[in-house]
């Protein structure tokens, strides 16, 4: 479209507004529908005005290009033994801030941070954290890559029969995690499926990380918790196997390629990553790093 097909018209058709964004039409009008773009609506078509889109269109990239070098080395999203320790041993400089997958997914897709961890179950595909990731960044530069596939299931105090799954929790004090965490949504699906009635738990105080679930546990605050086997090996209490369940980072893109991210990454390749991951036991490293998603 050139500039004399624009400059004699106040308003952008479906197509020209497509041609200028050099976009498909479909998109136009997803943004339309959406209220993301200026429009309005006459004799039954779609009208842009143009002022308004190339606005628009300057505020878009200054946002745009604001929150890209706005985001800080952080790591954010659900806490994982294996992702905390390899961090910290790493020596990458990432600092973390973990408060649950759905904290972590908001947080990233505001520029708070240059990767989320999560685990988060889709039981419409039956399948882990593509369906929240495409959710929560398809509009960004992202990548979704696997971090570690890891045991979860029931810790038990001692004294306790030992129970055959989910349903067997009717009865006991259970420690809960952060209602909107990977573990919690994961949770509520699977009691669900084993018919466990909700009101036959009793909820103790709320666990914000994989630790404090377990640590409830051992202290005797709580019966039983929904916890990863490793944090389970390392209090020495006993674990009732569940499900295997994939742990997995959004990563900027661009922060990839920078050295902090990249020193990590080259951390988790080393031998002693492994060595520690089969250490703290439940995980299998073997598709780490893997792409599973490209935004």
């Amino acid at each position: 479209m050139t500039e004399s097909a624009t400059a004699t018209h106040e308003f952008l058709t479906v197509r020209e507004l497509a041609e200028l964004l050099r976009i498909k039409e479909r998109k136009v009008y997803d943004l339309a529908a959406s209220g993301q773009v200026p429009c309005s609506k006459a004799t039954g078509k779609l009208l842009f005005p143009e002022r308004e889109v190339r606005d628009w269109i300057a505020r878009s990239g200054s946002r745009a290009d604001t929150a890209q070098a706005a985001r800080p080395p952080i790591v954010l999203g659900s806490h994982d033994p294996l992702l905390d320790w390899s961090i910290r041993q790493s020596q990458s400089g990432l600092a973390t801030f973990f408060d649950g997958s759905t904290d972590g997914l908001q947080r990233f897709a505001k520029g708070e941070g240059i990767a989320a961890g999560i685990h988060i179950y889709d039981a419409k595909s039956a399948s882990w954290n593509v369906a929240a990731a495409t959710a929560a960044a398809r509009d960004l530069n992202a990548v979704l890559i696997s971090f570690a596939r890891r045991r979860r299931g029931l810790v038990i105090a001692e004294g306790l029969d030992q129970p055959d799954g989910l349903a067997d929790l009717a009865g006991l004090r259970f420690a809960p995690r952060q209602a909107e965490s990977g573990t919690a949504i994961l949770f509520r699906e699977l009691a669900t499926q084993a018919s466990l009635d909700p009101a036959t738990v009793t909820m103790t105080e709320m666990a914000r990380t994989e630790d404090e679930a377990v640590e409830a546990v051992r202290r005797g605050s709580a019966d039983a918790t929904f916890g990863l086997e490793s944090v389970a090996i390392g209090f020495g209490l006993r674990f009732v196997p569940v499900i295997e369940e994939s742990f997995a980072l959004l990563v900027d893109r661009k922060a990839w390629f920078e050295p902090a991210f990249q020193s990590f990454m080259a951390f988790c390749r080393q031998d002693s990553f492994a060595n520690r991951a089969k250490t703290l036991g439940g995980y299998d490293i073997s598709d780490s790093g893997q792409v599973i998603w490209n935004a």
